[in-house]
This record gives structure tokens, sequence and C-alpha cells, in this order.
């Protein structure tokens, strides 16, 4: 027997189109550069490491992105707090995603042993400076707080549909930030808490829209293409509930003005499927990579003679 859906038909989704992702990169870097120059006009050869620092670890994470075909992949930095890549994908696989993550992080531990490791052997100071710049914000990276690549690799190994838990998390990670901020007399760490904790109060409204996606047996966990219209609706309906603005906005903007808005909003409640490839065995060896990058150093540190290089500073 013939079925048929009797629900309006979902708009269409509208993706942002990468138009100028390398003039776009390339002007974040600059203006990265120039605040950075603001602040430490007499250190341009830190600025210059420093660039060089961050080039090499988000430079992991694009190639890998790029090598497991996600779309519209930039790079862009942030004045006075980094860089990031952003991609994405229609279905994420575990294995994948897990390799992304580790991709900046992992081999900037690596580079920065090895250039302490020959810079003390040889006594080159900058092979030294760079190193420890390498393996500082390399290592500070990996330290399981929401947004780093640490944080990145908890959400993995834990299930992403455990919202709760990475609310708590998030929330926990924001107020960890905030603290050092403070403690360390950073008002632009502090800021980066504050934030964050704009962040968590985006995770718990989705929560909370989730929640009652639940209780009515909507299953949100799909794309946008595959979303059935009936599905689209009952989402649609809720997303309604918890989003005053645009309720304010209904029966005042034409319908063909606010379908975008509604399918962008729909679209930002889906969780994309994960598919959970990564063996115990995978995941077993990259937390040994993990732990093995905070210990590394420390070894290393252990058993080299770097007391020239402190006499110069």
């Amino acid at each position: 027997m013939e079925s048929f859906d009797f629900y309006p038909e979902k708009p269409e989704l509208v993706e942002p189109k990468q138009k100028g992702s390398m003039s776009l990169t390339f002007f974040s870097l600059v203006l990265f550069v120039l605040v950075f120059f603001l602040f430490f006009d007499n250190e341009i050869n830190f600025i210059v490491y420093l660039v060089i620092v961050l080039l090499i670890h988000e430079l992991g994470h694009f190639l890998a992105m790029k090598f497991f075909k996600y779309k519209n992949v930039r790079m862009l930095f942030i004045p006075l707090m980094g860089a990031f890549v952003q991609g994405i994908k229609s279905n994420y696989s575990q294995k994948e995603s897990f390799i992304v993550t580790i991709a900046g992080p992992f081999p900037g531990v690596l580079i920065g042993a090895l250039l302490i490791y020959f810079g003390a052997e040889y006594h080159y100071a900058w092979f030294l400076t760079v190193g420890l710049l390498f393996l500082l914000l390399n290592i500070i990276n990996l330290l399981p707080l929401d947004p780093l690549d640490g944080g990145q690799m908890f959400k993995l190994y834990f299930n992403k549909g455990n919202e709760l838990m990475l609310m708590i998390f998030a929330f926990i990670s924001s107020l960890f930030m905030i603290g050092v901020g403070w403690y360390i007399d950073s008002y632009v760490l502090m800021l980066f808490g504050f934030f964050m904790g704009f962040r968590v109060r985006a995770l718990q409204k989705k929560y909370e829209i989730h929640k009652e996606l639940k209780q009515e047996g909507v299953d949100f966990a799909t794309t946008y293409n595959l979303l059935s219209n009936q599905t689209y609706s009952q989402i649609k309906k809720v997303v309604l509930e918890y989003t005053p603005t645009l309720q304010k906005y209904t029966g005042q903007v034409s319908e063909e003005e606010l379908d975008p808005i509604f399918a962008s909003q729909v679209n930002s409640v889906l969780i994309t499927p994960l598919i959970k490839d990564a063996s115990l065995f995978f995941r077993l060896m990259v937390f040994i990579f993990w732990v093995a990058s905070f210990i590394v150093p420390i070894v290393l540190f252990m058993n080299i003679d770097v007391q020239w290089y402190l006499d110069g500073v």
C-alpha cells in the first residue's frame, strides 16, 4: 500500500558557500600578527616562532580533514587566542575524527622534542626556543578541556549522545579557564572562559530540546537530507517553543523569508551520526600516545643539558 506524507514539504537547507577561504585565512593571520605586535612590539622573533608553531599545528588538522574529504575546510586565526580549522561531513567516522584531532598536537609534541634534543646537543639556542614553544602550546592543547583537542578526544572516547555529561564537562572547562585567567591575571583567558560559558547555555538549550524530542519519539540522530517532512515539522515545532525570537517574527515575516532560518535552526538541533569504527586497540594506542605526550618532555629534560641555554636567557 502506498503511503502519503501530508506534512508540508521541508524547505531546502542552504549551506554557506565557501568563497575565498585562502584569502580569509591570510587576512585572519595578518590581523593575528598585528594585534600581537601591538602588545609585544619588541618580540618580533617570538611572534614569528608563534605563527610557525600554530601554522604547523593547524596544518596537521587541515591536511587530515582534506584527506578524509571534509567539505568547506578552512583555517582561521583568532588574535590573542590561537587558531582553528573547521570542516563538515554528512557522516562522521570515530576513527577519522580521532586522527583529525590528534593530527595537530601529536606531531607538534614530536617536533618540539626533536628540536629541543638537537638544540641541546649542538647548542642551537633558537632550536630550544622554538622547541619549547612547540611543546608548551601542544601539551596545553592536549589538556582534557573543551574546546581544546584534548577535550575533543574526551568526547570521542565517551558517548557523544550523553549530552548531560558533555554539558557538565563544558561547564567545568569554562570555570577552569576563568579561574586560571584570574590566577595568572590574564583578562584574555578569563574572557575566553566567559565566551565558553555562553556555549554552555547553547548546549543546555539543545539538551532541553532533545529531551522533549525523545519524549515525543522523534529521531534527531540523522542528517537534514534524510529528514522526512513529518520529522522536520515535529522538530520545528519544538525549536519554536524554545526560541522566543523566532516566535516573535512568525506571522510578521513571510514564510519564504523564514524558511531558510527554520531550516538552519532545525539542522543545528540534529546530531550527525557517528560511525563507531575505532577498535579498542586503536583507542588504547591513542590514549598511550596522549599519556606519552606529557611524559616524554619530562624524560627529555632529565637527560639533556640546557644550563648553557638558561644562562644566556
